[in-house]
């Protein structure tokens, strides 16, 4: 519950940005995109003139800026909630040990996912969550497609995230060790494609440390 609450939350603060800057823009008030930079327009809208933005406009702006900052609160504290259930749950414990996982994904891990028995092994599960490439052939070749769409939305987008975030930490620390699969993945194929994949490693490491009761314990770039 207070992970499909917070998403709710996040689905709603993004909604309420996206309406600010559709009306906003109308008057020739933007900022550039980012939930960071709300502040910005509501500043933009603070210090116009009222005959640049007729009052009416203003006045329901400061509502929805007022009714974004409740919004962020009531994330912020159901982020807190979440990252305290995750440091005691035995199982999430486990599962952020992996790099790419943290408290929001191996919490949705822990509670969204079926028993780790409902699985035979890591690649049924990370096929569960969505993370199996589609197979198509052409001319004789098989080739892989686009992940299915099947399984547990939230995991495999976090899992997605979780990924993408490890190949940003490697990338800032100069690249992934040379020869390593990371390192060949990224001198291959685009970013993106490379962090799904990385993230059906992430499900199916998941999946064994559920399983076999056990905290990472391997180099992930190799």
């Amino acid at each position: 519950m207070l992970l499909k609450t917070r998403e709710l939350f996040l689905m709603q603060r993004t909604q309420m940005i996206n309406a600010l800057r559709g009306h906003l823009a109308e008057y020739g008030i933007v900022a550039a995109q980012g939930a960071s930079n709300v502040n910005k327009l509501e500043a933009f809208v603070l210090e116009r003139d009222k005959d640049d933005l007729p009052q009416t406009m203003r006045n329901m702006c400061i509502r929805l800026f007022d009714h974004l900052r409740i919004l962020d609160w009531q994330i912020d504290d159901l982020t807190s909630r979440i990252e305290t259930a995750a440091r005691n749950d035995e199982t999430a414990r486990r599962l952020m040990t992996i790099p790419g996982i943290g408290p929001m994904c191996a919490m949705a891990i822990t509670t969204l996912a079926p028993p780790r028995e409902s699985f035979r092994k890591g690649r049924d599960f990370a096929a569960w969550a969505g993370l199996t490439p589609k197979q198509h052939s052409t001319g004789g070749k098989t080739r892989l497609g686009r992940t299915s769409k099947m399984g547990q939305r939230d995991i495999r987008r976090l899992l997605i995230l979780g990924a993408m975030s490890v190949i940003q930490s490697v990338e800032r620390k100069g690249g992934a060790p040379e020869g390593s699969w990371l390192d060949r993945m990224l001198k291959r194929k685009p970013k993106l494609l490379v962090a799904v994949a990385l993230a059906n490693k992430l499900a199916r490491m998941a999946w064994a440390l559920m399983k076999n009761e056990d905290v990472y314990r391997v180099q992930l770039a190799a």
